[in-house]
Formats: C-alpha cells, sequence, structure tokens
C-alpha cells in the first residue's frame, strides 16, 4: 500500500503459534541503502493500522544479521521452516516485489519446540 514493494527482499514478521498473533517486531532487509531514508519516514511513527490500536511503529537497525545473505542462512535452517509450521508464518524473500521460493535448508530441519495449533 506504501509503494514500496521492490525496495526490500526479505520480511519476516515472527510469530506466537499459540495465539496466533505476532511479536511486535518484523526484520525487513532493504535492497540498498538508499532505500533507507524513504521506508524509515515511511514506517517510523505509522499508525494508520487496518485494525484499532494505539500502537505505533517504531524503525531501528538490527543486529546481528545485516543483509539478505546473512537473513537467509539465520533462517533456512531453523526450526520456523520446518515444514509442521504454516507458510504464513515463515519467513519471506522477494525479487522486484515478487515472492520467490525460499532456499531449500542445508541439514534436517528439527520442528519448533513450541506446539501449533
Amino acid at each position: 500500500e506504501e509503494g514500496l514493494s521492490e525496495l526490500y527482499d526479505f520480511v519476516y514478521l515472527p510469530m506466537d503459534f499459540c495465539r496466533d498473533a505476532n511479536l511486535g517486531y518484523a526484520f525487513v532487509n532493504l535492497v540498498n541503502g538508499a532505500a533507507v531514508d524513504q521506508v524509515w519516514k515511511t514506517f517510523n511513527g505509522f499508525d494508520r493500522w487496518a485494525l484499532p490500536t494505539a500502537k505505533v511503529c517504531q524503525v531501528g537497525w538490527s543486529g546481528p544479521h545485516q543483509g539478505f545473505l546473512a537473513h537467509v542462512e539465520r533462517y533456512r535452517n531453523s526450526p520456523v521452516m520446518h515444514k509442521s509450521v504454516p507458510d504464513c508464518y515463515k519467513p519471506m524473500i522477494f525479487k522486484n516485489g515478487v515472492r520467490k521460493p525460499f532456499p531449500r535448508p542445508t541439514k534436517k530441519v528439527k520442528a519448533p519446540v513450541s506446539s501449533l495449533r
């Protein structure tokens, strides 16, 4: 909706599987440094949510993972990628605003510790 779909290539919104609710933060990797100002201005202070809430978005840098490859490597063998986890809970990668398949795991992925519904 904000016209930024081609500015990011990785998005992950961590979820509480039991409550079916997000944890209140997300990881977004931008395709280049030039996108930072536009994304920061759009989302820092954002409060026009689809559902009524008093929550206001705060943008910040995360660590230790920075960059597309670092995020993919962090999550490709993570329990969140296990076949028992619904696709909507998994990290996503994009190219030119279009979702692409996540790279396959490089080892056996363990199921998440918390039970899914």
